[in-house]
């Protein structure tokens, strides 16, 4: 009977301990930008931001795994000039009528030590999915004085081809590749 019990106590400590190791963070919308760089006819690199950002993050420290729900509201692009925007956000880029959302959703996160070091998983532009993987280059965990609740920073860089997702007008004379980095603070959930 003590066995029994023992057992039972043992399996309700590794349960609860199990479910307390995973932690989820809202993103802060306030201090995530999500940007993009590309080479404009040789000329410059032009270098555009979103504005508006939501989701979540889930770590779990000891078991070294996590997730990724990235949502990017696509009109929200911003390069600072107006009619630019107004371009961007028409049929032959981001088409925000039909497409106002784009996603990134992790499918793995790869562990270096304890900190993430990249993330796998599905970027979705323009109603087309693709596999990206994210490289962290920058990533802190801990308390935020302002909140008093722990957050995430970081940052993370991936290179796809727009013309991938639909987005193929005006190549090859400004650029094919396009340099996405993730700038994120998110902060622990209640």
């Amino acid at each position: 009977m003590i066995k029994k019990i023992a057992l039972v106590a043992a399996l309700s400590v590794f349960s609860f301990s199990s479910f307390a190791a995973s932690e989820t963070f809202d993103i802060d919308p306030t201090h995530t930008a999500p940007r993009f760089e590309y080479n404009h006819m040789g000329f410059s690199t032009q270098l555009h931001r979103f504005d508006k950002t939501s989701g979540k993050i889930t770590l779990d420290r000891a078991a070294k795994t996590g997730a990724v729900d990235v949502s990017i509201e696509a009109k929200s692009v911003n390069t600072g000039w107006d009619v630019f925007n107004g371009h961007l956000q028409g049929e032959d880029f981001f088409n925000v009528a039909k497409f106002p959302t784009i996603t990134y959703k992790s499918t793995a996160v790869k562990f270096d030590g304890d900190k993430p070091a990249s993330i796998e998983g599905n970027l979705t532009v323009k109603g087309i999915t693709k596999p990206v993987t994210l490289t962290v280059t920058h990533y802190v965990l801990q308390p935020n004085g302002m909140v008093k609740r722990d957050a995430i920073g970081a940052v993370a860089v991936a290179k796809i081809k727009r013309s991938d997702f639909g987005m193929a007008a005006y190549v090859p004379y400004v650029s094919d590749e396009v340099t996405l980095t993730l700038v994120v603070e998110a902060i622990k959930s209640n």
